[in-house]
């Protein structure tokens, strides 16, 4: 009996994904569970896998093109077994739209190229051929990397006002995000705030905990994953902050999940640290630790990066200073964090130097008020500065 190849439902709010690229050829034989084709969503590139060991026949789409969720796309038939014509109809029986792509666009050879999902969707985005990358990974497999390196040797060019510049396709993530952030920045009113913060206390915690995580053979933590757990403690006392506007109505969330802004080659990806007020600084730190590396590797999943309630991005380690964040909608709020940086200060009415780090609170200005993020941004100082109130 011939078994669908349905194109799966990834995420919460999906309603269609882009078929990358088959992995297998028509007529090829396939086992179950190994990866069949690669689809996009708005969010992650995913290998999909062969829901059944046979034939594979009756493929539909072609890379490129836009399938509806739930849309039949292929069969697996048993050796021997033919396509009878009611199941070939009842794959086509609606038009499947394309994406206008303007050319350059690479279609590699299906199951001649190896390649990381997040490698093919550069590929794709950049106009490079995979068949034309030599990969570097286990089996020469094509790593994002290699496509990156190969970009910078074929790169296509178009003419603008008589000056010849590097054409870049405004597709899959990068698309995604231009959407998001104009619709967030024309759609919310943002108020923005910022405070200044004392963070010698939270280095000196840091040191310690950093201290203990070496010696028990632990993650350590980073900068970013001691702010989720001081961001969530004080969320937990501002739950409009963490909350998110629906037609008419503001819906006070119950979970607070945190998302991480974490910066590709390619864009933009905000992995969430779920239920991040009930979880201790080590179970944080070992979670920021394992979506940021495999956010980076492509390996995300859509569980990883749906659900958040509020977003921390935190672009210190770039040496910025401070900066104002797009809210990523639906949510209510977004934080800014800056780089950590000795400061003279007044203290006692001594000037002494201290670590000092900005942090600039963007907020939907329809659900928050100025007084109510300001106040959040109080805890929050306070919190940072002495530490010891995120165990209350």
């Amino acid at each position: 009996m011939a078994i669908p190849v349905i194109m799966p439902k990834l995420e919460m709010a999906q309603e269609t994904a882009t078929v990358v690229e088959w992995l297998k050829k028509e007529g090829e034989e396939v086992k179950k569970g190994e990866p069949l084709l690669t689809v996009e969503t708005d969010k992650v590139t995913l290998d999909i896998e062969s829901p059944a060991t046979g034939i594979l026949a009756g493929v539909q789409v072609s890379p490129g093109q836009v399938v509806p969720v739930t849309e039949v796309i292929a069969y697996i038939l048993a050796p021997g077994e033919r396509l009878d014509e009611s199941a070939s109809r009842q794959v086509s029986r609606e038009p499947i739209a394309a994406v206008p792509l303007p050319p350059p666009f690479p279609v590699p050879p299906s199951g001649k190229v190896r390649a990381t999902p997040v490698a093919r969707r550069i590929a794709r985005e950049r106009g490079i051929d995979l068949a034309t990358v030599t990969g570097s990974g286990p089996r020469g497999r094509i790593q994002a990397a290699d496509v990156r390196a190969a970009a910078l040797t074929s790169v296509p060019s178009a003419e603008i006002g008589g000056v010849e510049g590097r054409v870049v396709l405004l597709a899959g993530m990068r698309r995604t995000i231009a959407e998001r952030m104009t619709a967030s920045y024309q759609t919310a009113p943002h108020i923005t705030l910022t405070v200044r913060v004392d963070m010698a206390a939270f280095e000196a915690m840091r040191a310690q905990l950093n201290a203990r995580a070496e010696a028990w053979g632990q993650p350590r933590a980073s900068v970013t994953a001691l702010l989720v757990k001081a961001v969530a403690w004080a969320l937990k006392r501002h739950p409009w902050l963490n909350s998110m506007l629906q037609e008419d109505a503001i819906h006070l969330l119950p979970q607070i999940n945190v998302g991480v802004a974490v910066a590709l080659e390619e864009g933009l990806i905000v992995p969430v640290v779920r239920e991040a007020d009930r979880k201790s600084v080590a179970e944080i730190a070992a979670q920021v630790n394992d979506l940021v590396t495999r956010a980076r590797a492509g390996r995300l999943t859509p569980a990883d990066v749906a659900g958040g309630t509020f977003t921390l991005s935190n672009l210190g380690p770039f040496g910025i200073e401070q900066f104002s964040a797009i809210i990523n909608p639906p949510q209510a709020a977004i934080l800014a964090v800056g780089a950590i940086q000795d400061e003279a200060v007044i203290a006692a009415g001594q000037v002494v130097v201290r670590p000092v780090v900005r942090m600039t609170l963007s907020a939907d200005h329809r659900i928050v008020d100025g007084a109510t993020a300001a106040r959040f941004l109080a805890d929050l100082r306070e919190a940072l500065e002495a530490p010891t109130l995120l165990l209350w």
